[in-house]
């Protein structure tokens, strides 16, 4: 029997989508899969009226922050998900995905584990979860108000572009760093890949970035500059956040011994072609930009 949208939704809670994500990586592979692995610049644009700079006043005075958002690109078939029908608009979406009775998925399999032993939905962080809700603490670089709007800039994210941003709190250490914590199957960071470059790619990065002209003629357009140097516009240091994001292993966990097996990860306005060497480091063999 099919499931109502007002049955859905009667044993749930709508919370207000108050921001977007707007960061380099598009695309869920290639996303680091815990915060604060890499160091990426990204924005959150926040939304009227969630949007006004009295909001922030105050938050400067702390390092990091909480992020609440929503995995927004899961497979919803795959997930045993419905959805309320979607405007085209990205800031009329609302919050209205939820799990529907009878397709809860009580065990994954995570990547840290090999992608074969499953354990608990709830002793992971899993983006297949009842609420389709996560929850990252990442560095507050700046509050940067633009045109009578906030903004947030931030490092260490492990969101992709677009994530609706539920809620924001302040990082408080003397409650939130518990330094004698267990972390059960995940108690170190994992283990970094060598990558390299090879210089037919590396000229290639080179020739994608905007001139020195043409980024001076972009300073000073307001909100699309910001969030344009987020998503698109290429710089000199995102070379060393692409090599950071390989390093990770993006690849699925089953396919991590092939050999010259080409892989594709989108950042900003280029696609990052990478293999796995004999060696086991991870090549990045060609950058081409986004037609």
């Amino acid at each position: 029997m099919p499931v109502s949208g007002d049955d859905v939704l009667a044993d749930c809670h709508r919370a207000p989508i108050i921001g977007y994500h707007r960061a380099p990586l598009s695309q869920k592979f290639g996303a680091p899969r815990q915060p604060n692995l890499v160091a990426m610049m990204s924005v959150v644009e926040m939304v009227a009226p969630y949007d006004t700079p009295a909001a922030f006043v105050g938050l400067e005075a702390f390092s990091h922050i909480w992020l609440s958002w929503q995995f927004h690109h899961n497979d919803t078939a795959k997930a045993g998900r419905v959805s309320a029908a979607a405007p085209a608009g990205e800031e009329d979406a609302t919050a209205a995905r939820t799990t529907a009775k009878g397709h809860f998925r009580p065990q994954v399999r995570p990547p840290r584990l090999g992608g074969n032993q499953k354990i608990g939905v709830f002793a992971s962080r899993s983006m297949y979860r009842p609420s389709a809700l996560g929850l990252s603490v990442v560095k507050l670089e700046r509050v940067e108000v633009v045109q009578g709007r906030a903004f947030l800039i931030i490092s260490g994210a492990d969101m992709i572009d677009g994530t609706p941003i539920i809620d924001i709190k302040p990082y408080v250490a003397y409650s939130d760093a518990l330094i004698d914590a267990r972390s059960g199957f995940a108690p170190t960071a994992p283990e970094l890949l060598e990558v390299t470059v090879t210089d037919t790619a590396y000229q290639q990065f080179l020739q994608l970035m905007p001139d020195a002209l043409t980024r001076e003629t972009a300073q000073g357009a307001g909100r699309q500059v910001l969030i344009d140097q987020a998503r698109w516009q290429l710089v000199d240091t995102d070379m060393a956040i692409i090599q950071a994001l390989i390093a990770q292993d993006p690849r699925p966990a089953y396919r991590r011994k092939e050999v010259h097996k080409t892989f594709t990860m989108r950042y900003k306005s280029v696609d990052i072609a990478f293999w796995r060497l004999a060696s086991g480091a991870l090549q990045i063999t060609e950058i081409t930009g986004i037609a």
